[in-house]
């Protein structure tokens, strides 16, 4: 299976291929669409639209150190669980998991660019922002909804679900057992710990 043999590819290329894909989506998003509304026109030739250039800037800048971070926690994440269940899953393997499974976050985004340069192509920035396909979110109407419930219901959505089995099928391969176990290693770190930050996010939030 090709997911399998990623799982076994060099890391280092890996997470290159990664951050690679992610800042052309994300070029892509700012150059085509984002920079295309009306709001960053307006403001194109005054000093805010020089004060959103730098921050598109960092965003670019930003992605190796979120993923690297990301991954690094999502791992020790994943490690535990292995260990906790007895299982002997190195670090590294879970490490690798992490970012083979981050792939499957391009396709939202990829669905995002063609859905606003294809289907809704003069979007506001907040139209922008506030969508994400295949999500919880869809159900609602953001206008009505507190904010604090915004971000949570964006984060639920089917390409998560697909995360979590790409993390299983992750942990069923390196360790060799039955994926009914590696389910309950995954639900019992990741999603547990996910569930519990959302949770945490829709309290604190103000």
């Amino acid at each position: 299976m090709i997911a399998s043999s990623l799982y076994q590819a060099d890391k280092k290329l890996t997470f290159l291929l990664l951050c690679i894909c992610t800042l052309l989506l994300l070029f892509v998003k700012i150059s085509f669409i984002e920079n295309e509304t009306a709001a960053f026109e307006f403001l194109a030739d005054r000093p805010e639209g020089s004060v959103l250039k730098v921050i598109s800037a960092l965003k670019m800048l930003a992605v190796p150190l979120i993923y690297l971070w990301k991954f690094t926690v999502i791992g020790f994440v994943l490690w535990v669980g292995c260990f906790m269940f007895g299982y002997r899953v190195s670090y590294s393997q879970c490490w690798g998991i992490a970012i083979v499974s981050e792939f499957v976050f391009l396709v939202p985004e990829l669905i995002k660019i063609a859905w606003f340069t294809v289907i809704e192509t003069d979007p506001t920035y907040l139209d922008i922002r506030g969508f994400y396909p295949l999500a919880l979110i869809s159900f609602f109407d953001e206008a009505d909804l507190p904010t604090r419930y915004a971000y949570p219901l964006r984060a639920l959505n089917l390409f998560e679900v697909v995360y979590w089995a790409l993390l299983i099928n992750g942990v069923h391969f390196f360790a060799r057992k039955q994926k009914k176990t590696a389910a309950y290693i995954v639900v019992c770190s990741y999603v547990f710990i996910f569930i519990l930050w959302l949770a945490f996010y829709i309290t604190v939030y103000k």
